[in-house]
Parts: C-alpha cells; structure tokens; sequence
C-alpha cells in the first residue's frame, strides 16, 4: 500500500549556515514528503531547516545522518532544477537505510553534501544518449534523465532501457509511464523473471541494447547497476561500436567520510566519494579486470 505524506516545505532565511561549508559537518533537514515505492523501498523529499538547499548535479550523492543510529552515502533522484528540496530514493539493506525507509513527514536527519561528480549531462548535448539501468540504479539516473528531457532538443536519439527482477519490483511507474508516452524519447522495461500476466519484455536489459536505435560513433552512455552487470554492459556497448570514454559508470562502495580522507571507498587511486560516484569506463576497466578489488 502506497503511503505519501506531505508537509508544507520550511523555508528560513536565504543565507546558508556557516557551517554548511564544512563537509564533516550536517545540517539539519526536515522530511516534507515520505512515499512508500515497494515493501523495502522509499522516496524521501527532504528541505533545510534553516537557509537554502544546496545545488547539486545530476548524479552527486549526499550523506544522511539518522539520529543515534548511523550515515550513509544516497544518491539523488530528484530534479536538479527543482531548488526547494532533495529528493532520494532509499532502499532497505541495512541498519541506517532501513531507519530511513521508516521515516514519516516532519521527521528530522542531519545531512552533509552534495558530493562527487555526476553524469556528463553537459558533455552529451549533440549526442545520441542511451541510459541503462538494473534495479535501484533507476534511481541514482532519473536526475540525469529529467535534465536531458528539460532540454531536450539539445540531444539526438535519446533511450532509456530498465531492467528489473519482476513485474512487482518496478517504481516510478508514473515516471516511466510518462516517459514512454512522448514521441521524442525510447523506453523499454524488462524483467528477468514474469507470470502470465506480464505483457512486456523479459530478459536481461543489455539484450535490449542491440535492439535499440542509436549511432554508436556519437553516444555517451549512463550506466546503473551491479559492478558485474555494468560490465557486462559495458561490454555489449563496446561491441557496438561505443567508445569506452563514452561509457560512464555511477560506482558505489563503503563510504564514511565523502570527502577523500577516510580511505574507505578507495578504489585503484581514486576515491569514488571525490573522483566519482560517476565515473568513465575507460579510466575503470583495467581496474574492474583485476578480481576481488
């Protein structure tokens, strides 16, 4: 059963807290909407208490602190243009996460960010621009895909291509329904596992990349996913005729402090809180090759 909770937006004054500029530092937010997507999945809207939310770019994570139980890195899943709030979409995998995902309207966290970089959103303007997703990597690229969509007449052939586990697993349901709709944009979902009740695609989602209309001498590629999946996909791309500085990748590992100190989320010689989360294949590759890193 799908909950959503509102409260009116806090607005404050328009300077930002001194300490905002220190990134150990939370500041206090205020949950204005909570939305229940699946059993273990939830859309938080969160706004500042007092000053002004940060900017940030499409694919740029931020740290939220539970009160007495714990920080984690999520990445947003709102529009960047929209300047009121942040918006992530959270799922329950652990301690913190699932506090989250337990949270109600006017409940308070601490938050520290906007860290990393993001999708080469800018970079692909007068490319083909295909957009690959597995599970919750939907999330951490809908920023990403409502900017191009806002401008849209920047980018060439533009495909979103969804993969989940089954028909019950899929979220944003209304923002794939109203992707699908335009005339100007190619969504395909598919599931890895159906009953008879499923009139779409099933199988993994990088079979559909072969299926799928875009030159692959001028695309930029965004990618979400499990490590091996993303590989997987990389790999089908590169077949295609996709170069691999065209390829990006939004990583994840175990990060604590976000801001390259810690050594937590290393990964070869980057630090995926500072030189990611979204990174290029290219750069990747020879380190994704060598096993348990």
């Amino acid at each position: 059963m799908q909950k959503d909770l509102a409260l009116q937006i806090p607005t404050g004054k328009t300077e930002v807290s001194p300490a905002a500029a220190d990134p150990l530092v939370p500041q206090r937010y205020r949950v204005v909407s909570a939305k229940r997507e699946l059993a273990d999945l939830a859309t938080l809207k969160i706004a500042p208490v007092s000053g002004t939310r940060p900017a940030f770019k499409a694919g740029q994570f931020n740290m939220l602190y539970v009160f007495g139980v714990g920080e984690v890195a999520i990445s947003m899943s709102g529009d960047p243009a929209e300047e009121e709030a942040f918006v992530h979409t959270i799922r329950n995998v652990g301690l913190v996460s699932g506090a989250l995902t337990k949270l109600e309207a006017g409940a308070m966290i601490g938050v520290r960010g906007p860290f990393g970089k993001g999708w080469p959103v800018e970079a692909a303007e007068g490319s083909d621009v295909i957009i690959i997703t597995s599970g919750l990597g939907l999330a951490p690229v809908r920023s990403a895909i409502y900017r191009i969509l806002a401008n849209r007449e920047r980018y060439g052939h533009i495909a979103i291509l969804a993969g989940f586990h089954s028909p019950d697993d899929l979220f944003f349901r209304e923002d794939l329904a109203h992707w699908r709709q335009r005339l100007d944009v190619s969504v395909e979902v598919t599931v890895s596992h159906a009953g008879r009740g499923w009139r779409g695609n099933v199988g993994a989602v990088q079979e559909l990349i072969r299926r799928t209309a875009f030159d692959p001498r001028e695309t930029y590629a965004m990618v979400c996913a499990s490590e091996a999946k993303m590989r997987y996909m990389a790999g089908v791309l590169s077949d295609s005729g996709v170069a691999a500085d065209q390829i990006y990748f939004a990583m994840e590992r175990n990060m604590k402090c976000a801001a390259g100190l810690c050594g937590r989320c290393q990964f070869g010689p980057d630090f995926i809180c500072k030189d990611g989360p979204v990174m290029r294949y290219d750069r990747l590759a020879p380190i994704l090759a060598v096993r348990e890193v």
